[in-house]
């Protein structure tokens, strides 16, 4: 269907599909999306996880921690992109300034074509990995503890229970934590419109943005129907 949400629609038939095979912007912001989402997801339930068995322990004032580990996740997304904004600064930012701090060469982060993508992912990882570490802590707390007992009766060190009790019962939770993740990468927009708006030469131009600019820049609703139907397809698998 063509329709520039002015003119009554057109029935166009599967000529959208056609186009955007055609299009060499769909296969920069599916690269961009696959690449940002495969390697983004796996790092930031990596990280999760090992903050949900540091926040395991029975330690005192855990309850704090475990608050301050979660805050990134609930800051507004306006100010997630100000804070990192300000740390990628070329000239002032924080990231810079510890560079210099040990002798390094500076770099310009969100302006470089080799460093845009990696950037946006530390900024997911630090933003994303409250969610998922709070189930993997529920399900930490979930292992009865019996088994864990048992294993040390029968002299199994922490690397052996680790491997054969505690990962094991917890895979239905990763499983989950995995799915939903991974679904949310590929409908990441937020943080890439806000900070680098697709930038720099689209090396961070991702499928949403595309169908954000079909959409609602150039009209192009057909078109933009036809990319999202897609990326349905995509989460879906």
């Amino acid at each position: 269907m063509q329709w520039d949400a002015l003119q009554p629609p057109r029935w166009v038939g599967l000529q959208n599909f056609q186009t955007m095979l055609t299009d060499p912007r769909w296969y920069n912001a599916l690269y961009n999306t696959a690449y940002l989402s495969f390697l983004s997801v796996p790092a930031q339930l990596t990280v999760a996880f090992l903050f949900a068995l540091m926040l395991n322990e029975k330690l005192r004032a855990m309850p704090t921690f475990r608050t301050i580990f979660y805050l990134p996740s609930q800051t507004p997304l306006v100010a997630t992109a100000f804070l990192w904004n300000w740390i990628y600064h070329p000239d002032f930012g924080l990231a810079n300034a510890l560079l210099s701090a040990v002798g390094l060469p500076t770099q310009n982060w969100l302006f470089d074509l080799q460093l845009a993508k990696p950037s946006l992912i530390l900024i997911t990882i630090w933003s994303g990995i409250g969610v998922p570490m709070i189930i993997f802590l529920a399900g930490l707390q979930g292992v009865p503890q019996s088994l864990y007992e048992a294993a040390s009766i029968e002299g199994a060190g922490p690397v052996k229970v680790f491997f054969y009790i505690t990962l094991p019962l917890l895979t239905p939770v990763i499983f989950f934590n995995l799915v939903m993740q991974m679904v949310q990468a590929f409908q990441e927009f937020n943080g890439p419109y806000i900070i680098t708006q697709g930038g720099p030469l689209k090396a961070t131009y991702l499928l949403p943005l595309y169908i954000y600019d079909e959409a609602f820049k150039k009209f192009h609703m057909g078109y933009a129907s036809a990319i999202a139907w897609v990326l349905f397809l995509i989460i879906m698998v």
